[in-house]
């Protein structure tokens, strides 16, 4: 990444709105959180730390970089070196004159304290610390076996439009309305030696949003995904925030073994050591205390669309699904997801009176209200159709009082934005009617539910735009909807989707389309019988006893 002339490393002129939004974005980290990360890191003062390179992106106060300097200095003793030797060992950055100060007294005290002579901790404490962007230095500087640090929380329209545009510039993955720290995620895996490891306390919030999904690509394509450990309740910093923290780590190799950890608000420095005992040692495969909660997974997920939250024996047990079973989706079953139709004028194009215009220009249409009871009892509602069934719009000459009707509602339909972008095609519906789909037996699920409510149509009814709709050439369809039924399927969806006041989720086909299923033609004829059996008596607890089965598992962990 080359430095942006704009903004060189010796521009001292700092905007006065940056410097208020670096402030307000500033968060200082508790002392055992920084030793925490270090630990799980592995930079420890057993190793010849002077021959190692750590860059912190942006000190503030120095925080890290006292225990930095601590460890630094006890590694120098063990070794037989001198505190000089560590001149290029660290490297950090700070917007703010103040802080940089501020970080290199804390750094000279602490090596002075330790028995380092005056001028040598602050020769030391002077070449550790400058003034910079991190995000926009040469890439000389950069160049890490560990990043470490607490990234700032700004938010990109904090920050004054030119330099917006050169982070742009230098940072590929700051897409859509990105946190400022995405860019030091960025810059820092970038800069990683082969084999170097970061370790931030960040919020999590890029690990599932849609602004996060160019880093979430960046690290999945190219790095291993080690720790998540989710600490949103730990009191971590020196002032309450509303942060959603956690810690990642993340390793310049390619993608190995990861794990998925999470606290409560009593994880603190002694939960902190036994919690890194535990990481190291690499065994057992779960853990589970009063303060925290973790597992191991073979791999962490493989997509970038999002990343799965549950807690961390769920999302081990998701993962080995991820890694066992195909998709729901998928080409060779022939299971397909889609959404039912959007008019773009529903008073208009739908309609309980079949003698509106001609019979045939009248498709029945399977609304939300229809599934309310777990079998399809449609109200009536009908399509004012359109389509041909070769899926052209039909000639208005040919159907008269289809013709008369939309004349009627003729202001209404071209004032709509499909109609003036095809003037043409004024009365055209925003999606095409499918004719195939309404003849097939098909899965509907209501967009929005508490829990997973899959109901079938044997066929005859077009599903409207707030249902989700699953066909498939080989299931039977009794069968996938026992399976769907379940609280394993239900799992997947609760992992990934959008939850809603009150605990509603989001069953839209982005979702569905994460479950993992097995091949049908491998579950036994009794799970088969078991599943549609479950799946017509809508019994949740069965469904979810034979999917057990079928998918190999002993429990759901909650």
């Amino acid at each position: 990444m080359a430095t942006i002339a704009l903004f060189s490393t010796d521009d001292l002129s700092l905007p006065k709105s940056l410097q208020e939004a670096v402030e307000h974005g500033e968060v200082f980290t508790r002392a055992w959180v920084v030793e925490l990360i270090l630990d799980l890191l592995g930079y420890t003062a057993d190793k010849e730390l002077c021959d190692l390179k750590l860059v912190e992106p942006a000190c503030g106060g120095g925080a890290f970089l006292t225990v930095v300097a601590s460890r630094i200095s006890a590694s120098c003793r063990a070794h037989q070196r001198p505190i000089t030797d560590a001149i290029a060992a660290v490297r950090a950055f700070d917007l703010l004159d103040r802080n940089v100060e501020q970080s290199r007294t804390l750094i000279a005290e602490t090596l002075q304290e330790e028995g380092w002579g005056p001028e040598d901790a602050r020769k030391v404490a002077k070449a550790w610390v400058k003034r910079g962007d991190y995000l926009l230095q040469p890439d000389a500087d950069h160049r890490a076996d560990y990043v470490v640090g607490n990234p700032p929380y700004i938010r990109l329209e904090d920050v004054p439009d030119d330099r917006m545009a050169a982070y742009r510039q230098s940072c590929s993955t700051m897409g859509g309305r990105a946190d400022i720290y995405i860019g030091f995620y960025e810059v820092a895996l970038r800069s990683l030696n082969q084999g170097g490891k970061l370790g931030f306390i960040c919020a999590d919030r890029w690990m599932r949003n849609q602004y996060g999904r160019r880093l979430r690509q960046l690290v999945t394509e190219r790095f291993s995904m080690d720790l998540a450990l989710v600490m949103h309740d730990v009191d971590a910093f020196d002032e309450q925030v509303s942060a959603y923290p956690a810690i990642t780590l993340i390793s310049n190799k390619p993608q190995g073994a990861a794990v998925a950890a999470d606290t409560n608000r009593s994880f603190g420095a002694q939960q902190a050591r036994a919690f890194t005992d535990w990481y190291l040692k690499g065994e057992p495969p779960t853990i589970s205390t009063a303060s925290y909660q973790a597992a191991r997974m073979p791999h962490w997920f493989p997509e970038e669309d999002s990343w799965p939250a549950a807690s961390p024996a769920r999302l081990a047990v998701l993962e080995e699904l991820t890694e066992r079973f195909r998709l729901l989706e998928d080409t060779e079953t022939g299971t397909k997801v889609g959404i039912g139709i959007a008019t773009g004028a529903d008073k208009i194009f739908l309609t309980k009176d079949p003698d509106l215009v001609e019979e045939d220009r009248l498709l029945p249409m399977a609304m939300v209200r229809d599934t309310a009871s777990g079998t399809l009892d449609w109200d009536g509602t009908h399509l004012v159709n359109p389509w041909t069934a070769d899926g052209d719009l039909v000639d208005l000459d040919a159907y008269p009082r289809l013709a008369s009707y939309f004349e009627k509602h003729g202001e209404a339909l071209r004032k709509r934005y499909v109609a003036v972008k095809q003037p043409h095609l004024w009365y055209k519906t925003i999606d095409k009617v499918d004719h195939q789909l309404t003849r097939r037996q098909k899965l509907l699920f209501p967009d929005m539910k508490l829990r997973i409510h899959p109901v079938l149509d044997e066929g005859g009814l077009y599903p409207h735009h707030n249902l989700y709709f699953i066909v498939s050439d080989v299931w039977d369809m009794r069968v996938l909807g026992g399976l769907l039924l379940s609280k394993v399927a239900e799992a997947f969806v609760e992992a990934y989707a959008v939850k809603m006041r009150g605990g509603t989720l989001r069953f839209q086909a982005q979702y569905l389309r994460k479950i993992r299923v097995p091949d049908p033609a491998a579950i036994s004829e009794s799970d088969q019988v078991a599943l549609a059996e479950a799946f017509d008596k809508r019994d949740v607890e069965a469904a979810t006893e034979a999917a057990l089965r079928v998918y190999g598992l002993a429990e759901l962990p909650d």
